[in-house]
């Protein structure tokens, strides 16, 4: 199994879990057991609840993706936007000094 489908396994989860927990809550109160503003109240704790945790997974997933990718040792957008820029600088600077040489080989001439 993958990292994208295990991934993709636990937010399914957690999404279904969210669901079963709200239906659970709406028999609840359809059962006279909460009254409609405890339910609701249930409901929107268990939501941010929920929304922290998937925060906390998210920013916790990128830290371990990211550190991966350092032992890795794979250059970074900002590595390759770095290296284009020194090779543009560095092909004018050839196209320049072969400007002067093709220049200075006429004259000889």
């Amino acid at each position: 199994m993958s990292v994208f489908e295990i991934i993709r396994n636990a937010m399914l989860a957690g999404f279904g879990a969210q669901q079963k927990a709200k239906e659970f809550i709406d028999e609840l109160v359809k059962k006279g057991e909460l009254s409609e503003s405890q339910g609701a109240k249930l409901v929107k704790e268990f939501t941010e609840r929920a929304e922290k945790s998937s925060d906390e997974f998210s920013k916790t997933l990128t830290d371990a993706i990211q550190k991966a990718l350092e032992k890795m040792n794979i250059p970074t957008k900002e590595d390759i936007d770095a290296l284009n820029k020194k090779i543009k600088t560095l092909s004018q600077r050839i196209k320049k000094l072969e400007e002067t040489t093709a220049k200075s080989t006429e004259q000889d001439s």
